[in-house]
């Protein structure tokens, strides 16, 4: 403790505390019988079909340091094969069940357990992975994750990723919702593990001590995130000294998929920001990024908007009842689309704003933002200073467009819905649950879960971020009860067709 207090004094002003805890970011024939090897196919067409400036977005997230880094890979390897340990020890693993436990485990077998500790992903170019052989050509170095930038020196620097580089299926797709991050227990392993070294603390090690990262695996505290960098910069992002901190009301949001960017002309749940190049650097106003680095970086993320808004939904992979689909929309048509717009050929997205008394869903995001605070980003250099569209008081949340949405899971803003057949039977939601594989549930399409009435005892901290208890603040599952209108043999109708989209 002694040691984070020194750490702390060594920083000196609470308002850099705050800011530097926030620099994260942020009809169809059945396809294959494996959907995995389907889902490499995808990406791996389209990766090489990217236009040049598209290609160079996706190459700057992957290789460019924008912000500070947050470990090494000393601390990166020490995790792995402390994660090794634990899956070992874990009877129910299916390392421990049903392969030879190895004296020593290779290189591609720690990043393996690294990976599936803290959510990170291999990159595309590794899945299906490189042989063993290659990946343990250092010793001692693990090879990169898509959601971070690993410099020459061995530094990892969190990218967008993170949030918006997850698995579609048991498959790293960018773009796809990252429901595995762990951030928070990421942050305090190597933050631990730092302290036990003698190594010098990052912006995340102290940040996160005074503000939380996320209390659900899968989701993240981004908004509050956004207020505090945003709280200690004028119009101009210059660093305001000395200025009171923010009040926060911290509370966990699920990543939107990166497919809907091309749809949308506002950003956000509420839609409160028009979308923008700019926009998307809001997360990198650490203290060491002042005015003229957002101005040399520019150029980078126009591609990087270009990147993004190239980004494809993904097939579902799995066998479609045609017949059930086609009168599955037919109801959609007449009862959803008003809100969540119409598919294929002359299809269009109304990105309709619902209020919040008619949407029903949690309010904390919506009440989490003031009107001075979206004032204020549509003031800043982000929002060009006035000259994009900035509402200040929307008034409740856009429907999303549903691209792709049997690989979007969770739903609802904050993630609180498994599975979109819980979605479309708002009286038969989980009250607390537990995601138990990595594999999409295709019958419920989304993720496959466990569903609880109450917390197992004698958690660990770690091991309770593996529970979603919708009964916690900002996370309530309630809302969007639309289609209890609709009967059953209607909603699974509806249900089949949305594997469609």
């Amino acid at each position: 403790m002694r040691l984070i207090v020194r750490s702390l004094k060594n920083h000196v002003f609470t308002w850099f505390i705050v800011v530097t805890a926030t620099s994260l970011l942020c009809g169809q024939e059945p396809i294959s019988p494996t959907p995995n090897g389907e889902a490499n196919v995808q990406w791996n067409s389209w990766l090489n079909e990217l236009s040049p400036t598209a290609r160079r977005g996706y190459e700057h997230l992957i290789k460019s340091p924008y912000l500070p880094s947050d470990f090494d890979s000393d601390v990166a390897y020490r995790l792995a094969k402390a994660s090794w340990k634990l899956a070992q020890r874990d009877s129910n693993t299916t390392a421990a069940s049903t392969a030879e436990k190895p004296s020593e485990p290779t290189n591609a077998q720690l990043a393996d357990a690294f990976w599936d500790r803290f959510g990170l992903t291999p990159r595309p170019e590794l899945s299906p992975k490189t042989s063993e052989t290659s990946l343990d050509s250092k010793p001692n170095q693990l090879p990169p994750p898509l959601q971070y930038v690993v410099n020459e020196d061995g530094s990892y620097v969190m990218n967008c990723f993170a949030c918006h580089g997850g698995k579609v299926n048991g498959v790293t797709y960018p773009g796809a919702p990252n429901n595995r991050y762990a951030l928070q227990t990421l942050t305090e392993e190597a933050r631990l593990l730092k302290l036990q070294l003698g190594k010098q603390l990052t912006h995340m090690d102290l940040g996160s001590a005074f503000l939380p990262l996320g209390t659900t695996r899968g989701s993240s505290n981004a908004v509050m995130f956004g207020v505090a960098l945003m709280h200690f910069r004028d119009a101009d992002l210059n660093v305001i000294q000395w200025r009171p901190a923010p009040k926060l009301v911290n509370h966990d949001m699920d990543p939107p998929p990166w497919w809907h960017f091309k749809k949308k002309h506002h950003l956000y749940i509420d839609g409160f920001a028009e979308k923008g190049h700019r926009g998307l650097m809001q997360f990198m106003l650490v203290r060491q990024n002042g005015p003229d680095k957002f101005r040399e970086w520019e150029d980078d993320f126009r591609e990087v908007f270009e990147f993004i808004s190239s980004i494809p939904s993904p097939k579902y992979p799995g066998p479609i009842n045609k017949t059930l689909a086609e009168q599955g929309k037919t109801i959609f048509v007449e009862h959803c689309s008003n809100c969540h717009g119409t598919y294929g050929a002359g299809g269009s997205y109304p990105e309709q704003l619902i209020e919040l008394e008619e949407i029903g869903t949690d309010p904390v995001r919506y009440n989490s933002l003031s009107a001075e605070h979206r004032k204020a980003y549509g003031e800043s250099w982000f929002a060009l200073k006035g000259e994009q569209d900035t509402i200040a008081e929307p008034g409740g949340y856009v429907a999303p467009p549903l691209d792709g949405v049997w690989a979007s899971a969770p739903y609802f803003h904050n993630g609180s819905v498994p599975t979109l057949w819980h979605v479309l039977n708002p009286e038969k939601r989980p009250l607390l649950w537990k995601r138990t594989i990595e594999a999409t549930d295709f019958e419920k399409v989304g993720l496959t879960v466990d569903e609880l009435i109450e917390l197992p005892n004698k958690l660990t901290t770690e091991q309770r971020r593996e529970y979603f208890d919708t009964r916690a603040f900002g996370k309530s599952a309630v809302g969007h009860d639309f289609p209890s209108r609709l009967t059953e043999t209607q909603r699974n109708a509806v249900l089949e067709y949305l594997k469609t989209l």
